[in-house]
Parts: structure tokens; C-alpha cells; sequence
């Protein structure tokens, strides 16, 4: 299966659904409940059109983007994935190497099989690295004392796991943490001949390196994935573990999984430098909006004073493109890469990157602008019930949103 046939990354999907078992494809593929988030994410997108300029010279194009203080080659990242290992061997390294080649971020998760100490190291300058909560306080400051001892410049805290999600396919197919081979899943697993070999080849189910440090001496790689069952998720976080992580932390910080603006402007004041706006691709609240629903409000509750990024549904270049245009200066998916990890390794990985950067480059070109960095909301068509917005420089009806904006959300006053 050559993954350069890919043409975009819907076909990366379909190589990775033949390759991995059920069990394992589903992991990475679902979502919760009913997966109307999911479903969601996509169609925020759809709401939106871009508006062509002609006559303008596009003979080059220039998709480069400034964020937290470095230039980046293209406007997005790898999200956090957990477990990467299980998928592919190595893939949290092949990962964070595509990343460097790319010249885009890698956001390694504390979930992650290899240790943070190690991915840094193979691409010290492109490597940030996410943590969650834990139940022990003191985890949560070794962690962050581990990122910064090894010279992770940008740390990530995400807050929108408070508890595990009722992610219905892991339910249904088996999935526990720890993975176990049971007698059902390894006779599925069966017709996939070459995941079985890889999986037995590389000693079973992947270590969690970060957290071996926190076991027992000599910890099975199942014990160590029960010890982080055992300490997350951690319903007690607040608002002052952030607090104490920015005291310490001195470099870049980014919150992952803000929804309501009134927590984004809270987080602005506690001095955070960047907002990852994420629903955590739809598998921890089946309910929740999308962040693209989101973005424009966010921006408007912090102005200018956080970078915002949007996670959460993006799969083409258009999206990367319409998200610019309603204030993210950046963007990140994960399923993608690790579709590509699954289906052809690192050269899996990297035409992912790929067909995400043509695409880019393309909607740029068609729709008259040579730089990613001047993207606004005069590109944007909203397309509401029954009619439309004007467009971008034009009267529009007072009852209407201007392009890039949504409708005020009733009702939302501070809770705290």
C-alpha cells in the first residue's frame, strides 16, 4: 500500500482502516456517545465559504506563520496523541521528526509510549509537551520540571478531560486501559497479519515512558498504564493548578480545551500566552459546540492579548485557511498524522503534512492571497437560514453578524 497515492487525507484513513485492527482503528477514528461532535466539527466548517479575489498576483505564496515568539514553515501542528506506540512503533518519534522537517510543532502527550526526555532530543526546537492534572500534586510539578529540564520551550496544559468520556466504540470492541490482547480482540486482530507482527515484534502493548518514573522499579508496561488510570483523569483540578504551573513555568504557556469565553478571558488574566480552542475532537462531550462556533466569540472575550489556535475537526487546507480568517493564527490536528503513522509509517506521516500544506497553498492562490499572515474575514462568506450576510466592506442588515463573527450567545454571564 503506497501512501503517496494519497490524494488527500480521507484516503489515509481507508489505508489506516485496513491496516489496524478494529479494536485499535477505532481508538483513533471514534468519538463519544454519539459522536454528534464529531459529526459537528465538520459541519462549522461547511457554514463557511471563501470569497475568491482575482486579479491579483499569487505567483508565489507564502503559508509561513509567526506563533509564541518562532516562524513556523506552515500554519499548523500535530496535536496530542495518546498511545501513539500501539499504532505504529515509534510513532511519537516519527512524529516529532515529520514535525522537524516540516519546520512545524509537535505536541507530544504525557500519554505518549516514548518519554518527553527522549522526543525532545530529536527535535529539540519543534517539541512542546502536553500534560494533564494529576491527583498528585507533585507529579504535576515533576512533569513540568522534566519538560523544562529538557528544554521543551512551550508547555500545553489541557483541562477538558475532568473525567473519562463514554467513548461508546472502545466500550463495544473491548478497549480497556490497559490494552489487553483478549481472545476476541487477537482473533479480529488476525486478519490484519502485519499489525499482529509488528505489535508481537515490539514486546506487546507500548510502554507510557513518562510515567514509568512514577512505578514501581522494573513496572510492567500494564502497570504503568494502570498508574495512570490510577492518578488521571483528576476531577479536582482548578484554576490555581494553572496558577502555580505559570509561576513556574517561564516559557510559553498554552491551555488546551477552552470553550466558554469567560474562562478564555480568565486564563488571559493569569498571564497565559497562547488558547488552544478544542472539543477535543468531539470524544469528551457529545454536547459541546465547536470550536469553530467558538473562535470568533473567544477572540472577542481576549482581543489581542493571547495567541488563539483552533483544534478539533480540521481536515483540509480550506479549514486551516477559514479558521485564519476568524482569528486562530494556527491550527493542529491529530487523527490525520496518526492515520498516516498507521498506514505507511513515517512516509504515512509526512504525506499527511503534505497534502495538508498543497492544499493550503492552493485555496491561498485561488482566492487571491499570497500571504497566509494577511487572511482576514474580508475572505469569509457566512451562509446563515434563509438568507446570508453581506459581505466583508459592504452594508449588512443590523440584525446580522459581520463576516467572521457569530451571533452574540444569550445568557452567558460569570459563573465564578
Amino acid at each position: 500500500m503506497n501512501v503517496n497515492t494519497a490524494v488527500n487525507l480521507e484516503d489515509l484513513r481507508l489505508m489506516a482502516r485496513r491496516k489496524l485492527p478494529r479494536i485499535a482503528f477505532d481508538f483513533i477514528d471514534g468519538g463519544v456517545d454519539d459522536e454528534d461532535c464529531m459529526r459537528r466539527n465538520r459541519a462549522a466548517f461547511r457554514k463557511y465559504q471563501l470569497l475568491p479575489r482575482y486579479l491579483v498576483d499569487v505567483s508565489t505564496r507564502d503559508q509561513s506563520t509567526e506563533l509564541l515568539g518562532r516562524r513556523y514553515a506552515s500554519p499548523f501542528g500535530i496535536s496530542p496523541t495518546g498511545l501513539a506506540g500501539l499504532f505504529h512503533p515509534g510513532a511519537d518519534e516519527l512524529l516529532a521528526q515529520a514535525a522537524k522537517a516540516a519546520n512545524i510543532p509537535f505536541l507530544l502527550s504525557s500519554a505518549s509510549n516514548a518519554s518527553l526526555e527522549a522526543v525532545a532530543k530529536l527535535a529539540p526546537d519543534h517539541v512542546w509537551f502536553q500534560i494533564y492534572g494529576t491527583r498528585d500534586e507533585r507529579i504535576n510539578a515533576d512533569l513540568v520540571k522534566r519538560a523544562r529540564d529538557a528544554g521543551v520551550r512551550t508547555l500545553v496544559v489541557s483541562v477538558d478531560v475532568p473525567v473519562n468520556a463514554n467513548r461508546e466504540r472502545n466500550k463495544r470492541n473491548g478497549f480497556s486501559r490497559p490494552f489487553r490482547m483478549t481472545p476476541a480482540v487477537a482473533f479480529e486482530a488476525l486478519g490484519h497479519p502485519a499489525w499482529v507482527l509488528r505489535y508481537l515484534r515490539s514486546g506487546g502493548i507500548p510502554m507510557m515512558r513518562n510515567w514509568a518514573p512514577y512505578g514501581r522499579a522494573g513496572a510492567t508496561a500494564a502497570e504503568v498504564a494502570d498508574l495512570y488510570g490510577t492518578l488521571t483523569p483528576a476531577p479536582m483540578i482548578r484554576w490555581q493548578t494553572l496558577e502555580q504551573i505559570r509561576a513556574v513555568w517561564t516559557g510559553p504557556l498554552a491551555v488546551k480545551g477552552l470553550l466558554h469565553p469567560d474562562d478564555a478571558r480568565q486564563a488571559a488574566d493569569i498571564g497565559v500566552d497562547a488558547l488552544i480552542v478544542s472539543n477535543h475532537g468531539g470524544r469528551q462531550l457529545d454536547t459541546a459546540p465547536s470550536p469553530v462556533e467558538m473562535l470568533p466569540v473567544i477572540r472577542a472575550a481576549v482581543g489581542e492579548r493571547v495567541e488563539l489556535m483552533l483544534d478539533s475537526g480540521v481536515r483540509r487546507g480550506s479549514d486551516i485557511v477559514i479558521a485564519r480568517c476568524l482569528g486562530a493564527r494556527f491550527t493542529t490536528f491529530g487523527r490525520p498524522t496518526l492515520f498516516g503513522a498507521a498506514a505507511g509509517g513515517a512516509a504515512g506521516i509526512a504525506r499527511a503534512l503534505q497534502i495538508v500544506r498543497n492544499e493550503i497553498d492552493m485555496v491561498m492562490a485561488q482566492i487571491g492571497c499570497s500571504s497566509f499572515d494577511a487572511l482576514d474575514a474580508h475572505y469569509l462568506r457566512l451562509e446563515g437560514t434563509g438568507h446570508e450576510t453581506g459581505l466583508a466592506g459592504m452594508s449588512t442588515r443590523e440584525d446580522q453578524p459581520a463576516p467572521g463573527t457569530v451571533s452574540p450567545i444569550p445568557n452567558i454571564r460569570r459563573q465564578r
